[in-house]
């Protein structure tokens, strides 16, 4: 390269590969100078442009009846009647929250909020998703009391509940942990906002926390794998301040009630390069910015910094003509910077200036566009049979089955999460129904009848063991959730985590799990309305299991058929609404007794199960069904086992269950996960009309026990193998994860 042009090891510094670079002269016509490299940087990252997902994600249906704003914008929209939307999105913070756990986990929180709140919404609810290293491991103990800590105080200080979530524990997450914030805001349908740069000559306008020199790169960082020095990048971890957050939600609504603006784009990865580049892709407009008028934090910023920076609480937005006076009078009202930074334009550049010198000039296409898109090649890894044999023959059936079940309501994967959602604020704005601990979480719509339940769910051993599989699981299983609480399905968003793309078996996981995913949204007739892929989550070349993490959104007509998980009565019936099944693969039984992780998933028949959900919904709407809860991980006995002891409202309830199934294996009986399955409760008087139901949606529906006494005891074919008072059960599967985090052993 010629003497002061950028050099191949600068190109590789910035994330870009040598052909990329190659490409990125060639489209531009010439070298680009630091500033502007930077930018393709960042915009041709992994994180901002999708390069090896985009070609698979084009399989998810995006359409729906209710469906008004698909994937493309800052989150999804869905109607809900009475002139309202549901606006939602999940996204991920898994790099930053390793590096640093508090202000990673924060940080992802208020990005997750600015993109509701960015569409015209008021968030009304918080969900997580999170997967961490076994807590006897001090370094995880840190990395989750940080993340909780940060999710709480930023969603706390801000206002805005955190009603529930998932969480998981495996050693493949050591090093890198999963954190994926996901959150739900609720507008008026005529007060959506676009993230657009309409209207030329529009004054570009930018409001809240001053520019500073935190999260540079931040979008690169999250475009690759980490090493051994991973640690020491905290420069590259953003800095959040709720209180600002929560002044700059307030400021926005007001002018999008007042149809103030245009168009408006939080700053979030890649900072004032993102948000405008975007803006102005979705408007085929261009935009000019002043870098002399962008308000700044620190002394000294050049302008690669200041347009990389990925600072918290921005917000850059295009104002209607002449409005701009009001706007400023709004910030001022928040106490919130406001300053016109740029103007939108009609040549499709992206102008910066600096003291009246132009310093970066590209066309907005070769920006978002023409960023490379690849079709990865992939390949079965040579792992996978090993990983699926599984000879239950050399495993032997366990003697004591009271062990047992004690022990995996120990595991922290199956464990009450009480440790973690005591921290969160769940019932701020009072519209919380169900406090968390049920299938789903639901929040009511203030001054209606009307509800809304949403719940994240993933198994990330399923995807490892059948990745199609585990995508289409992790669908249903989300939508048997939400049928639990009374809930139909409307719309779902995903955050696909996964290790390097650019390895051909990591790959071939991701391109059978959208597969899986698609498949299962087409039968159950739920689009993708938004969604994030999180790649490159590897350490040191060993990478996680694939996780791809389903959240979803369903509607309840009305509030007094809110379901929850947890008995309620005695003299109840108990019964199973789906099949029997003989399967162990992929169990936490297995791999928490066992200490074997193998074998298939569960089977799925998404005919079957899109028949259980109906009719378990017909059921509820016909006033039968007093409880509803999902079997899956841990089987039949452990959702037996929360059914019984799972209420924070009302007394424990146990249950006598007598099975008369015949099985090769009491374990299997007992602990598989086989899907498409829910127990109910009803009172005996009503069983004759859930049959009715069940019938004629041809589902197996069969009698297994009922509610009552201060036991757990399933009996098989008259012999008992599981005999334990509820208060026991209760106290370990609420003390386990308390009790880790004080160094404390379980069962």
């Amino acid at each position: 390269m010629k003497e002061n042009s950028i050099t191949l090891k600068e190109v590789l510094q910035h994330g870009l590969t040598q052909d990329e670079y190659e490409r990125l002269k060639n489209l531009l016509g010439r070298e680009p100078n630091r500033l502007e490299l930077g930018m393709f940087s960042v915009m041709w990252s992994e994180h901002c442009s999708y390069k090896s997902s985009k070609v698979h994600l084009r399989k998810f249906p995006t359409e729906g009846e209710c469906v008004i704003q698909g994937p493309g914008e800052n989150a999804g929209v869905v109607d809900i009647g009475d002139g309202l939307v549901a606006v939602f999105k999940m996204e991920s913070h898994n790099h930053p929250s390793f590096i640093e756990p508090y202000q990673g986990a924060a940080t992802g929180v208020g990005g997750i909020l600015r993109d509701i709140f960015t569409m015209g919404a008021r968030p009304v609810a918080l969900l997580n998703s999170l997967r961490f290293g076994p807590l006897s491991i001090s370094k995880n103990r840190y990395l989750f009391e940080g993340v909780v800590a940060g999710i709480a105080g930023y969603g706390n200080c801000v206002g805005v509940p955190t009603v529930g979530g998932e969480i998981y524990f495996h050693e493949i997450y050591n090093s890198n942990p999963i954190v994926n914030v996901f959150c739900l805001g609720i507008a008026r349908k005529d007060q959506i906002t676009k993230g657009v740069a309409r209207g030329v000559g529009n004054a570009v306008i930018y409001i809240g926390s001053k520019t500073g020199r935190d999260g540079i790169h931040g979008a690169t960082m999250a475009s690759e794998s980490f090493g051994a020095e991973s640690e020491s990048r905290r420069p590259a971890v953003q800095v959040g301040d709720p209180y600002t957050e929560k002044l700059l939600l307030e400021a926005c609504l007001e002018m999008m009630k007042l149809h103030l603006i245009e168009g408006i784009q939080d700053m979030g990865a890649a900072g004032l390069t993102s948000s405008s580049v975007e803006m102005a892709g979705r408007a085929g407009t261009g935009i000019e910015l002043d870098l002399n008028s962008i308000p700044l934090r620190e002394e000294g910023m050049d302008p690669y910094e200041i347009m990389l920076s990925e600072s918290q609480e921005r917000m850059l937005l295009v104002s209607k003509p002449g409005q701009e006076d009001q706007i400023m009078k709004i910030c001022r009202k928040w106490d919130l910077e406001g300053v016109i930074v740029g103007r939108v334009t009609d040549d499709r550049l992206f102008r910066i200036k600096l003291h009246g010198k132009e310093v970066a000039s590209v066309p907005v296409r070769l920006l978002t566009e023409e960023a490379p898109v690849y079709e990865r090649p992939f390949a079965i890894p040579g792992y996978l049979d090993a990983i699926q044999a599984l000879n239950l023959d050399l495993i032997p059936e366990p003697k004591d089955y009271n062990q047992v079940l004690l022990e995996l309501l120990s595991s922290p994967t199956l464990a009450n999460k009480e440790w973690v959602y005591q921290q969160y604020d769940h019932m701020v704005r009072t519209n919380t129904v169900l406090l968390p601990g049920s299938d789903a979480a639901v929040t009511r719509i203030k001054e209606s009848q009307k509800a809304l339940a949403l719940t994240v769910d993933g198994n990330s051993l399923y995807s490892l063991l059948n990745p199609y599989q585990g995508g289409a699981i992790a669908v249903c299983e989300a939508a048997r959730n939400l049928v639990c609480s009374g809930a139909r399905p409307l719309a779902l968003t995903d955050c696909l985590n996964f290790a390097n793309p650019e390895k051909p078996d990591v790959m071939w996981q991701f391109a059978l799990t959208v597969e899986g995913i698609a498949d299962a949204c087409r039968h159950l007739r739920i689009p993708v309305v938004s969604g994030n892929v999180s790649f490159y989550n590897e350490t040191s070349d060993i990478g996680i299991y694939p996780t791809p993490v389903i959240g979803m959104v369903g509607l309840i007509q009305d509030t007094n058929r809110v379901t929850s998980s947890w008995f309620k009565n005695e003299g109840d019936l108990i019964v199973l609404i789906g099949e029997f099944k003989e399967e162990l693969g992929g169990s936490e039984y297995l791999r928490v007794i066992q200490g074997r992780e193998g074998g298939f998933p569960p089977s799925l028949n998404l005919a079957q199960e899109t028949a259980v959900q109906t009719s378990c919904l017909k059921a509820m709407e016909a006033g039968i069904i007093k409880a509803a809860h999902d079997c899956s991980e841990g089987g039949m006995a452990v959702a037996l086992a929360e059914a019984c002891i799972a209420s924070p409202y009302e007394k424990i309830q146990g249950a006598k269950i007598e099975l008369n199934t015949d099985f090769t294996r009491k374990d299997a009986l007992l602990f598989g996960e086989s899907q498409s399955r829910i127990i109910v409760s009803i009172r005996p008087d009503r069983l004759s009309g859930l049959q009715r139901i069940t019938y004629s949606l041809q589902v197996p529906t069969t009698v297994i026990g009922q509610v009552g006494g201060e036991r757990l005891t399933i009996a098989l074919k008259g012999q008992k193998v599981i005999d334990i008072p509820i208060q026991d059960l209760k106290q370990v599967w609420r003390g386990a994860i308390r009790d880790q985090m004080n160094g404390k052993a379980h069962v």
